[in-house]
């Protein structure tokens, strides 16, 4: 697939292996309307194109932000193959809602100035690792912070809850740390900020860009609505785009094994010392993680998220072949 300027400005990479037609007007997605789309593409002469697209019948798949699409007389007719996925569960129980498609780096916000919550910060780590984009968390706000060493405790709380994650302090208000997340966001990587609302996800992006998207003021305690109401795809002068999504709640996350274990892998090891090997780690006889809070290796609101997730996240794949989940399930030779 030739990268044109104008496909190069939208965030495609050699990452990219999907093959469209030769005289396809390919573009992507940027905000979706119900049964349209907006997108901006690239026209048979090279220049660019952008306006509301309708959907063709017989997609092979309901586009979302980020997707590539093919694209004939202002109608979405064909959509590419995707080579991630940014998921989370349908509220009805349905199949997983797609939030979000071909995304390389997902920005976790979360300010300095409010209480941590560490469930939400662990699943949406989750989240991101099961897309395939690589976690990176943003903490916002540092500006706002009564005394400088406030700021680096909060973020050594935060590199304990996700260990193996970058951890980025910045200010909107005076710029620390913002080019930092630039260089995160170079030429043909799409990245997507995730957070509950209030954590300034939209003051981030106007610091990025110096744009002037709608914000609106949010009480200390996080209480307001967030400004964004919509998916929107932003090519940043860096060279990558960003996708940025209205706040959302705690969900409860699609992850697979690996996700998991990756996030908890601290606690997947000391599971391999419990007495028995089908322990449930709750109150069973043996079980090595009480200890382990006990002796201060473990804390306990971490043991307390992961019985949380465990209980209570949609876990796809869990049934693939692991050679420590085998072994810690099989009988013990010598009890």
């Amino acid at each position: 697939m030739a990268l044109t300027t104008v496909l190069q400005s939208l965030g495609v990479s050699t990452r990219d292996t999907f093959v469209a037609p030769a005289d396809a007007c390919l573009g992507r997605v940027i905000i979706m309307h119900g049964a349209s789309a907006n997108v901006i593409w690239q026209e048979h002469d090279g220049t660019e194109g952008a306006g509301l697209c309708s959907l063709a019948k017989g997609l092979s798949q309901t586009p979302v932000a980020g997707d590539w699409v093919v694209i004939e007389e202002r109608r979405v007719v064909d959509v590419m193959a995707r080579r991630s996925e940014l998921r989370r569960p349908h509220p009805y129980g349905k199949e997983p809602q797609v939030m979000a498609a071909n995304v390389d780096v997902v920005l976790i916000v979360i300010a300095v100035n409010l209480d941590l919550n560490e469930r939400l910060l662990e699943r949406l780590s989750m989240m991101a690792l099961d897309s395939g984009a690589t976690p990176v968390v943003v903490v916002t706000k540092l500006d706002d912070v009564d005394a400088p060493g406030d700021a680096d405790a909060f973020c050594a709380v935060v590199a304990e809850q996700v260990p193996e994650v970058s951890v980025l302090l910045t200010s909107s208000l005076t710029g620390a740390g913002i080019d930092a997340v630039r260089a995160r966001l170079p030429a043909g990587v799409t990245a997507v900020m995730l957070g509950a609302s209030g954590v300034g996800k939209t003051s981030l992006l106007n610091a990025l860009e110096g744009t002037e998207e709608l914000t609106r003021t949010v009480s200390r305690g996080g209480e307001g609505r967030h400004a964004t109401t919509t998916r929107k795809l932003y090519r940043l002068s860096s060279g990558g785009v960003l996708l940025d999504i209205p706040g959302i709640r705690l969900p409860e996350v699609v992850a697979d094994q690996h996700s998991l274990d990756q996030v908890f892998d601290d606690i997947d090891e000391l599971t391999l010392h419990c007495r028995f090997r089908n322990c449930r780690h709750e109150s069973d006889e043996g079980c090595a993680l009480p200890a382990a809070v006990a002796s201060g290796h473990l804390a306990a609101h971490r043991l307390a998220t992961w019985r949380g997730v465990r209980a209570g996240a949609t876990v796809v794949g869990s049934d693939a072949p692991r050679d420590r989940r085998r072994a810690r399930d099989a009988p013990r030779a010598d009890q």
